[in-house]
Protein backbone atom coordinates (compact mmCIF):
# COMPACT_ATOMS: atom_id res chain seq x y z
CA UNK A 1 0.00 0.00 0.00
CA UNK A 2 2.53 2.64 1.03
CA UNK A 3 4.61 2.15 -2.50
CA UNK A 4 1.53 2.90 -4.36
CA UNK A 5 0.55 5.95 -2.55
CA UNK A 6 4.51 7.01 -3.05
CA UNK A 7 4.12 6.18 -6.58
CA UNK A 8 0.89 7.98 -6.76
CA UNK A 9 2.38 11.08 -5.48
CA UNK A 10 5.56 11.03 -7.60
CA UNK A 11 3.80 10.29 -10.75
CA UNK A 12 1.53 13.24 -10.28
CA UNK A 13 3.66 16.28 -10.31
CA UNK A 14 2.35 19.32 -10.83
CA UNK A 15 -1.67 19.69 -11.70
CA UNK A 16 -1.14 20.44 -15.61
CA UNK A 17 -3.24 19.65 -18.07
CA UNK A 18 -0.79 17.94 -20.23
CA UNK A 19 -0.90 14.02 -20.51
CA UNK A 20 2.20 13.06 -18.29
CA UNK A 21 2.80 9.51 -20.07
CA UNK A 22 3.89 7.75 -17.02
CA UNK A 23 1.18 9.17 -15.03
CA UNK A 24 -1.44 7.72 -17.95
CA UNK A 25 0.46 4.40 -17.07
CA UNK A 26 -0.10 4.67 -13.55
CA UNK A 27 -4.00 5.36 -14.20
CA UNK A 28 -4.36 1.81 -16.27
CA UNK A 29 -2.51 -0.21 -13.77
CA UNK A 30 -4.72 1.39 -11.15
CA UNK A 31 -8.05 0.65 -13.15
CA UNK A 32 -7.22 -2.23 -14.13
CA UNK A 33 -5.93 -3.56 -10.66
CA UNK A 34 -8.80 -2.07 -8.63
CA UNK A 35 -11.40 -2.17 -10.59
CA UNK A 36 -14.14 -5.24 -10.03
CA UNK A 37 -16.22 -4.46 -13.55
CA UNK A 38 -19.00 -2.28 -13.16
CA UNK A 39 -20.08 -4.17 -15.72
CA UNK A 40 -20.22 -7.18 -13.75
CA UNK A 41 -21.37 -5.43 -10.86
CA UNK A 42 -24.79 -3.82 -12.07
CA UNK A 43 -25.45 -7.51 -14.28
CA UNK A 44 -25.17 -9.27 -10.63
CA UNK A 45 -27.45 -6.41 -8.91
CA UNK A 46 -29.91 -7.42 -11.82
CA UNK A 47 -29.99 -11.06 -11.38
CA UNK A 48 -30.99 -9.95 -7.19
CA UNK A 49 -33.02 -7.50 -8.01
CA UNK A 50 -34.92 -9.75 -10.69
CA UNK A 51 -35.23 -12.76 -8.06
CA UNK A 52 -36.76 -10.72 -5.36
CA UNK A 53 -39.26 -8.79 -7.67
CA UNK A 54 -40.34 -12.43 -8.09
CA UNK A 55 -40.51 -13.43 -4.82
CA UNK A 56 -42.32 -10.50 -3.93
CA UNK A 57 -45.08 -11.01 -6.75
CA UNK A 58 -45.12 -14.16 -5.93
CA UNK A 59 -45.92 -13.11 -1.55
CA UNK A 60 -48.62 -10.97 -2.79
CA UNK A 61 -50.61 -13.30 -4.32
CA UNK A 62 -49.93 -15.62 -1.25
CA UNK A 63 -50.46 -13.29 1.45
CA UNK A 64 -53.59 -11.50 0.27
CA UNK A 65 -56.21 -12.40 2.53
CA UNK A 66 -53.58 -12.46 5.44
CA UNK A 67 -52.87 -9.12 7.65
CA UNK A 68 -49.00 -9.31 6.94
CA UNK A 69 -47.02 -6.18 6.26
CA UNK A 70 -47.42 -5.14 2.50
CA UNK A 71 -43.87 -5.59 0.43
CA UNK A 72 -42.88 -2.75 -1.55
CA UNK A 73 -41.07 -2.56 -4.99
CA UNK A 74 -37.52 -3.58 -4.18
CA UNK A 75 -34.67 -0.64 -3.69
CA UNK A 76 -30.94 -1.77 -4.23
CA UNK A 77 -28.63 0.05 -1.70
CA UNK A 78 -24.96 -0.08 -0.96
CA UNK A 79 -21.63 0.18 -2.53
CA UNK A 80 -22.49 -3.08 -4.65
CA UNK A 81 -25.60 -1.05 -5.89
CA UNK A 82 -24.07 1.88 -6.46
CA UNK A 83 -21.00 0.52 -8.33
CA UNK A 84 -17.86 0.52 -6.32
CA UNK A 85 -17.98 -2.49 -4.06
CA UNK A 86 -14.61 -2.22 -1.87
CA UNK A 87 -14.86 -6.15 -1.86
CA UNK A 88 -13.34 -9.11 -3.78
CA UNK A 89 -15.47 -10.33 -6.24
CA UNK A 90 -16.64 -13.52 -4.40
CA UNK A 91 -17.31 -11.33 -1.08
CA UNK A 92 -19.91 -8.94 -2.64
CA UNK A 93 -22.96 -8.73 -1.15
CA UNK A 94 -25.38 -7.22 -2.82
CA UNK A 95 -28.11 -5.56 -0.54
CA UNK A 96 -31.90 -5.62 -1.40
CA UNK A 97 -34.64 -2.72 0.98
CA UNK A 98 -37.77 -3.64 0.38
CA UNK A 99 -40.16 -1.15 2.17
CA UNK A 100 -43.02 -2.20 3.88
CA UNK A 101 -46.70 -0.42 4.44
CA UNK A 102 -49.30 -1.10 6.60
CA UNK A 103 -52.08 -3.85 5.55
CA UNK A 104 -55.84 -3.13 5.30
CA UNK A 105 -56.79 -1.74 8.69
CA UNK A 106 -53.82 -0.66 9.74
CA UNK A 107 -51.61 2.28 10.01
CA UNK A 108 -47.58 2.66 11.12
CA UNK A 109 -46.86 5.09 13.34
CA UNK A 110 -43.24 6.71 13.49
CA UNK A 111 -42.20 7.45 17.23
CA UNK A 112 -38.53 7.80 18.69
CA UNK A 113 -36.87 5.05 20.73
CA UNK A 114 -37.19 6.15 24.33
CA UNK A 115 -36.47 2.31 25.60
CA UNK A 116 -32.98 4.72 27.62
CA UNK A 117 -30.44 2.14 25.68
CA UNK A 118 -28.73 5.38 24.50
CA UNK A 119 -26.55 4.06 22.15
CA UNK A 120 -29.31 3.27 19.15
CA UNK A 121 -30.69 6.48 18.08
CA UNK A 122 -33.67 4.38 16.62
CA UNK A 123 -37.07 4.60 16.53
CA UNK A 124 -40.00 2.31 17.04
CA UNK A 125 -43.44 1.32 14.62
CA UNK A 126 -46.42 1.82 16.19
CA UNK A 127 -49.21 -0.76 14.55
CA UNK A 128 -52.48 0.82 14.85
CA UNK A 129 -56.07 -1.01 14.06
CA UNK A 130 -58.70 1.24 11.70
CA UNK A 131 -61.41 1.37 11.01
CA UNK A 132 -63.09 0.02 7.99
CA UNK A 133 -66.49 0.13 7.87
CA UNK A 134 -66.50 3.48 6.36
CA UNK A 135 -64.12 2.96 3.29
CA UNK A 136 -64.87 4.28 0.38
CA UNK A 137 -64.87 0.49 -1.32
CA UNK A 138 -65.21 -1.69 1.69
CA UNK A 139 -62.66 -4.70 1.48
CA UNK A 140 -64.87 -7.99 0.14
CA UNK A 141 -65.44 -9.87 3.65
CA UNK A 142 -63.44 -8.16 5.38
CA UNK A 143 -64.61 -7.35 9.04
CA UNK A 144 -63.39 -4.22 10.88
CA UNK A 145 -60.86 -5.27 13.80
CA UNK A 146 -63.05 -2.36 15.47
CA UNK A 147 -66.42 -2.76 14.95
CA UNK A 148 -66.97 -6.51 14.57
CA UNK A 149 -67.03 -8.90 18.26
CA UNK A 150 -64.09 -10.93 19.00
CA UNK A 151 -66.18 -14.27 18.25
CA UNK A 152 -66.91 -13.08 14.87
CA UNK A 153 -62.98 -11.99 14.02
CA UNK A 154 -62.02 -15.23 15.41
CA UNK A 155 -63.99 -17.41 13.06
CA UNK A 156 -64.17 -15.74 9.98
CA UNK A 157 -60.58 -13.82 9.25
CA UNK A 158 -57.02 -14.38 10.06
CA UNK A 159 -55.43 -12.45 13.20
CA UNK A 160 -54.35 -8.94 12.64
CA UNK A 161 -50.57 -7.79 12.32
CA UNK A 162 -50.73 -7.28 16.01
CA UNK A 163 -51.17 -10.67 16.47
CA UNK A 164 -48.47 -11.71 13.93
CA UNK A 165 -45.60 -9.74 13.44
CA UNK A 166 -45.61 -7.27 16.78
CA UNK A 167 -44.32 -7.21 20.19
CA UNK A 168 -47.21 -5.63 22.11
CA UNK A 169 -48.28 -2.50 19.55
CA UNK A 170 -44.27 -2.47 17.87
CA UNK A 171 -43.26 -4.08 15.01
CA UNK A 172 -40.68 -6.73 15.41
CA UNK A 173 -37.52 -6.70 13.46
CA UNK A 174 -36.52 -10.09 13.98
CA UNK A 175 -40.32 -11.71 14.12
CA UNK A 176 -40.55 -9.85 10.24
CA UNK A 177 -36.98 -11.92 9.64
CA UNK A 178 -37.95 -15.02 10.70
CA UNK A 179 -41.42 -14.77 8.68
CA UNK A 180 -39.88 -13.55 5.68
CA UNK A 181 -36.94 -16.53 5.56
CA UNK A 182 -39.29 -19.30 6.09
CA UNK A 183 -41.38 -17.60 3.07
CA UNK A 184 -38.06 -17.97 1.21
CA UNK A 185 -37.85 -21.28 1.61
CA UNK A 186 -40.90 -22.73 0.85
CA UNK A 187 -41.66 -20.41 -2.14
CA UNK A 188 -38.03 -21.33 -4.10
CA UNK A 189 -39.14 -23.63 -6.04
CA UNK A 190 -41.73 -21.40 -7.05
CA UNK A 191 -39.49 -18.92 -8.78
CA UNK A 192 -37.58 -19.46 -12.06
CA UNK A 193 -34.05 -18.59 -10.52
CA UNK A 194 -34.58 -21.88 -9.02
CA UNK A 195 -33.73 -23.47 -12.26
CA UNK A 196 -30.22 -21.67 -12.44
CA UNK A 197 -29.61 -22.23 -8.57
CA UNK A 198 -29.78 -23.66 -5.50
CA UNK A 199 -30.51 -21.06 -2.71
CA UNK A 200 -29.14 -21.60 1.12
CA UNK A 201 -30.65 -19.05 3.40
CA UNK A 202 -28.04 -17.99 5.97
CA UNK A 203 -28.31 -17.35 9.81
CA UNK A 204 -29.50 -13.58 10.46
CA UNK A 205 -31.56 -12.03 13.23
CA UNK A 206 -32.58 -8.77 11.38
CA UNK A 207 -32.52 -9.51 7.66
CA UNK A 208 -32.45 -12.27 5.34
CA UNK A 209 -28.98 -13.51 3.73
CA UNK A 210 -29.56 -15.96 0.44
CA UNK A 211 -26.40 -17.31 -0.44
CA UNK A 212 -27.24 -18.72 -4.21
CA UNK A 213 -24.80 -21.17 -5.80
CA UNK A 214 -24.70 -21.94 -10.00
CA UNK A 215 -23.75 -25.57 -10.53
CA UNK A 216 -20.13 -24.36 -11.29
CA UNK A 217 -19.80 -23.68 -8.11
CA UNK A 218 -20.09 -19.56 -8.35
CA UNK A 219 -21.91 -17.90 -5.50
CA UNK A 220 -23.58 -14.55 -5.45
CA UNK A 221 -24.96 -13.34 -1.85
CA UNK A 222 -28.05 -11.12 -1.23
CA UNK A 223 -29.31 -9.77 1.95
CA UNK A 224 -32.93 -8.52 2.11
CA UNK A 225 -33.28 -5.53 4.37
CA UNK A 226 -36.71 -4.46 5.69
CA UNK A 227 -37.79 -0.78 6.00
CA UNK A 228 -40.27 1.63 6.63
CA UNK A 229 -40.50 4.97 4.80
CA UNK A 230 -40.28 8.48 6.85
CA UNK A 231 -43.10 10.27 5.32
CA UNK A 232 -42.66 10.43 1.60
CA UNK A 233 -38.79 11.10 1.64
CA UNK A 234 -35.53 9.38 0.63
CA UNK A 235 -34.76 8.63 4.53
CA UNK A 236 -35.99 5.05 6.14
CA UNK A 237 -36.19 3.16 8.89
CA UNK A 238 -34.24 0.06 8.51
CA UNK A 239 -33.99 -3.24 10.49
CA UNK A 240 -30.05 -3.66 9.63
CA UNK A 241 -28.14 -3.36 12.66
CA UNK A 242 -24.83 -0.80 13.31
CA UNK A 243 -21.34 -2.04 13.65
CA UNK A 244 -22.17 -1.00 17.50
CA UNK A 245 -23.98 -4.23 17.83
CA UNK A 246 -27.61 -5.78 17.59
CA UNK A 247 -30.33 -3.24 18.85
CA UNK A 248 -33.93 -4.63 20.48
CA UNK A 249 -35.83 -6.27 18.33
CA UNK A 250 -38.50 -3.02 17.97
CA UNK A 251 -35.95 -0.60 17.56
CA UNK A 252 -35.37 0.05 13.58
CA UNK A 253 -32.50 2.65 13.09
CA UNK A 254 -32.11 5.22 10.48
CA UNK A 255 -31.10 4.98 7.48
CA UNK A 256 -29.57 7.09 4.35
CA UNK A 257 -28.73 4.16 1.78
CA UNK A 258 -31.92 4.82 -0.33
CA UNK A 259 -30.69 8.65 -0.72
CA UNK A 260 -27.19 7.42 -0.90
CA UNK A 261 -27.87 5.26 -3.88
CA UNK A 262 -30.28 8.16 -5.78
CA UNK A 263 -27.51 10.86 -4.60
CA UNK A 264 -24.79 8.15 -7.14
CA UNK A 265 -27.69 7.78 -10.00
CA UNK A 266 -27.58 11.25 -9.84
CA UNK A 267 -24.00 12.15 -10.44
CA UNK A 268 -23.90 8.72 -12.95
CA UNK A 269 -26.74 10.74 -15.28
CA UNK A 270 -24.65 14.22 -15.09
CA UNK A 271 -21.17 12.71 -14.96
CA UNK A 272 -18.93 12.53 -18.11
CA UNK A 273 -18.96 9.07 -19.97
CA UNK A 274 -15.65 7.74 -18.84
CA UNK A 275 -16.12 9.10 -14.84
CA UNK A 276 -13.73 8.16 -12.30
CA UNK A 277 -15.57 8.58 -9.26
CA UNK A 278 -16.61 5.05 -8.40
CA UNK A 279 -12.69 3.76 -9.50
CA UNK A 280 -12.03 6.75 -7.02
CA UNK A 281 -14.32 5.32 -4.38
CA UNK A 282 -12.54 1.23 -4.41
CA UNK A 283 -9.18 2.69 -4.90
CA UNK A 284 -9.17 4.50 -1.80
CA UNK A 285 -11.12 1.60 -0.12
CA UNK A 286 -8.50 -0.94 -0.97
CA UNK A 287 -5.80 1.68 0.30
CA UNK A 288 -7.82 2.29 3.69
CA UNK A 289 -8.54 -1.36 4.12
CA UNK A 290 -7.68 -1.80 7.46
CA UNK A 291 -7.38 1.41 8.85
CA UNK A 292 -9.20 3.17 11.61
CA UNK A 293 -11.27 4.79 8.89
CA UNK A 294 -14.51 3.68 7.69
CA UNK A 295 -16.35 2.95 4.47
CA UNK A 296 -18.89 5.49 5.55
CA UNK A 297 -16.47 8.58 6.58
CA UNK A 298 -14.86 7.80 2.76
CA UNK A 299 -18.17 7.53 1.21
CA UNK A 300 -19.02 10.71 2.76
CA UNK A 301 -15.88 12.45 2.12
CA UNK A 302 -16.57 11.36 -1.78
CA UNK A 303 -20.36 12.39 -1.71
CA UNK A 304 -19.15 16.27 -0.61
CA UNK A 305 -16.08 16.48 -3.48
CA UNK A 306 -18.75 15.01 -6.36
CA UNK A 307 -20.64 18.46 -4.92
CA UNK A 308 -17.76 20.63 -4.48
CA UNK A 309 -15.65 20.15 -7.93
CA UNK A 310 -17.55 20.37 -11.21
CA UNK A 311 -18.15 17.13 -12.61
CA UNK A 312 -16.34 17.51 -16.03
CA UNK A 313 -13.00 17.27 -13.73
CA UNK A 314 -13.85 13.85 -12.59
CA UNK A 315 -12.76 12.12 -16.12
CA UNK A 316 -10.54 8.99 -16.05
CA UNK A 317 -7.63 10.94 -16.81
CA UNK A 318 -8.00 12.80 -13.50
CA UNK A 319 -7.94 9.93 -11.20
CA UNK A 320 -4.85 10.46 -9.52
CA UNK A 321 -5.55 14.20 -8.72
CA UNK A 322 -8.97 12.88 -7.84
CA UNK A 323 -7.11 10.66 -5.09
CA UNK A 324 -5.47 13.31 -3.79
CA UNK A 325 -8.11 15.23 -3.28
CA UNK A 326 -10.20 12.43 -1.88
CA UNK A 327 -7.02 11.74 0.59
CA UNK A 328 -5.88 15.65 1.38
CA UNK A 329 -9.92 16.34 2.38
CA UNK A 330 -9.78 13.00 4.64
CA UNK A 331 -6.67 14.89 6.03
CA UNK A 332 -8.08 17.52 6.63
CA UNK A 333 -11.23 16.78 8.63
CA UNK A 334 -8.62 14.64 11.02
CA UNK A 335 -6.89 17.63 11.71
CA UNK A 336 -9.68 19.39 12.37
CA UNK A 337 -12.11 17.01 13.83
CA UNK A 338 -14.69 17.16 11.89
CA UNK A 339 -16.78 15.41 8.44
CA UNK A 340 -20.03 16.86 8.43
CA UNK A 341 -22.80 14.53 7.87
CA UNK A 342 -23.84 14.52 4.01
CA UNK A 343 -27.65 14.54 4.50
CA UNK A 344 -27.69 17.10 7.52
CA UNK A 345 -28.22 20.96 6.32
CA UNK A 346 -26.65 20.51 3.48
CA UNK A 347 -27.36 23.53 0.78
CA UNK A 348 -25.71 21.54 -1.93
CA UNK A 349 -27.70 18.67 -2.02
CA UNK A 350 -29.06 17.91 -5.70
CA UNK A 351 -32.81 18.94 -5.34
CA UNK A 352 -34.36 15.32 -6.75
CA UNK A 353 -33.40 13.72 -3.04
CA UNK A 354 -36.46 14.18 -0.88
CA UNK A 355 -35.36 14.42 3.06
CA UNK A 356 -37.49 15.01 5.62
CA UNK A 357 -38.19 18.67 6.84
CA UNK A 358 -36.28 17.91 9.94
CA UNK A 359 -33.46 17.08 8.40
CA UNK A 360 -33.43 19.95 6.22
CA UNK A 361 -33.11 22.57 8.79
CA UNK A 362 -30.94 20.23 11.02
CA UNK A 363 -27.72 21.34 12.60
CA UNK A 364 -25.20 19.67 10.67
CA UNK A 365 -23.88 16.18 12.65
CA UNK A 366 -20.30 16.00 12.78
CA UNK A 367 -18.96 12.12 11.61
CA UNK A 368 -15.46 12.96 13.62
CA UNK A 369 -16.98 13.73 17.02
CA UNK A 370 -15.54 10.88 19.09
CA UNK A 371 -12.02 12.35 17.56
CA UNK A 372 -12.93 15.58 18.99
CA UNK A 373 -14.29 14.01 21.91
CA UNK A 374 -11.36 11.62 22.73
CA UNK A 375 -7.55 13.51 21.54
CA UNK A 376 -5.86 10.11 21.96
CA UNK A 377 -7.92 8.47 19.39
CA UNK A 378 -7.30 11.68 17.14
CA UNK A 379 -3.79 11.38 17.44
CA UNK A 380 -3.67 7.40 16.39
CA UNK A 381 -5.98 8.31 13.57
CA UNK A 382 -3.51 10.77 12.70
CA UNK A 383 -0.57 8.56 12.81
CA UNK A 384 -2.40 5.76 10.94
CA UNK A 385 -2.80 8.70 8.11
CA UNK A 386 0.83 9.56 7.86
CA UNK A 387 1.67 5.96 7.28
CA UNK A 388 -0.73 5.53 4.36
Amino acid sequence: GTHEVDNIRHSEGEESEEENPAEMNMISIFSRRFQLSVPKLAAKKQVAQELLENLLHFSHRLFSDSFFPVLETVIGVGSACEGWSPHKEEDVVYHMFVPLKPPRGHVFHLEPDTTGEMQWTGMRVRVELVCTCTMEQPEQNMLCFLHHSEEELKRNQVASLLYTLCTGPYLDVEKIALWFQTFVISAWSMVPQSLLYSMKVLPSSRSCKMKLMKASGRSLFVETIFSVQQGDSDIFLSSQPTEAGLPPSTTWLESYAVAEAKFFRHVARQAPHHSCHLKCLRLCARLLEGSVFSIYALKTTVMHLLTLIPLSEWQDRYLLMRVDDIMQYLHCCLKEKRLMHFFFGNEDMPEEIRLPPALQGAQPLNLFQHLAQDPAAQMVAMQEFDKL
